[in-house]
């Protein structure tokens, strides 16, 4: 069988690609960008873009089941046209990761008859790798909400849990929520990262105020801002606990923050980015 793998050079999509590779099927990995992907030689690259369905037919040929993403673009604009994209996809399985906003697509799954499973991670651990800059050139992290604790969840974990549903049965129509197995504050993970690279990293905490003008002045849209403010902002201490999902389904416990932090110590360092 061939499984389709939209966005599959993003965070998550490349550890789709991989898990399903490691379950023995074949992959056909879109990209609006071929020549951005770097897979095994075995893995179908094809170029195309949900917004434009004339490129997804063509990429379906074939194809048993699809993994999607539900944004547009890399503005995380939800998909506008969910109900053609979900008539194209009749007779094969299908998972959705989700964004941080409700599009087309989600609605028209759930009124299909189609075999879906909508698959929802917490935060990303990926999402460290926006302190890596500031990092390398000043050894400092700068955020708010210092003790908010959340439980990160490591990429390779949500594209294994994506493969595992997209290759056995009993997941129609299911939400899986996924986190990591660790609940941790902002000065912990900063201090892992230390560890990871070898060195300490100073953390300061930043006003509400101060969070606003510097995510502004990095480009982050006001609507993220304000979406950051209410998930990690004025939230009860307890408010975010690991779900049992990764072992449940993969019969094992989640990756932590410090094997990703060791697997990305390099982006950290001050002598990446005149290597890149």
């Amino acid at each position: 069988m061939t499984y389709l793998v939209t966005g599959a050079t993003g965070a998550v999509g490349r550890h789709v690609v991989t898990s399903l590779l490691e379950r023995g099927v074949r992959v056909r990995a879109l990209t609006r960008s071929a020549s951005r992907a770097r897979f095994a030689d075995e893995v179908e690259v094809v170029e195309g873009d949900l917004t434009r369905l004339d490129t997804i037919v063509p990429a379906l040929e074939g194809v048993a089941g699809v993994h999607l993403i539900d944004t547009a673009d890399s503005d995380y604009t939800p998909l506008r046209n969910g109900s053609e994209l979900v008539k194209l996809l009749e007779g094969r399985k299908v998972t959705l990761l989700s964004s941080w906003g409700e599009g087309t697509l989600e609605p028209a799954l759930r009124a299909s008859t189609l075999d879906w499973t909508y698959i929802q991670p917490t935060e990303f651990m990926s999402n460290a790798l926006a302190w890596a800059q500031s990092v390398r050139l000043s050894n400092r992290i700068e955020e708010p909400f210092a003790a908010t604790k959340t439980v990160m969840v490591h990429e390779a974990d949500i594209g294994a849990v994506i493969a595992h549903v997209l290759t056995s049965d009993g997941h129609t129509g299911k939400t899986y929520g996924l986190t990591g197995g660790e609940r941790l504050d902002i000065p912990t993970k900063v201090r892992i990262l230390g560890e990871a690279i070898g060195r300490e990293i100073e953390f300061v905490e930043l006003s509400i105020e101060q969070m606003r003008a510097k995510y502004a002045a990095e480009g982050v849209p006001e609507e993220m801002i304000d979406f950051q403010i209410r998930v990690f902002g004025d939230v009860d201490p307890d408010a975010y606990q690991p779900s049992s999902t990764v072992a449940d389904l993969l019969g094992r416990t989640p990756l932590t923050f410090a094997q990703w932090a060791a697997e990305h110590a390099d982006a950290f360092r001050p002598e990446y980015s005149s290597a890149r």
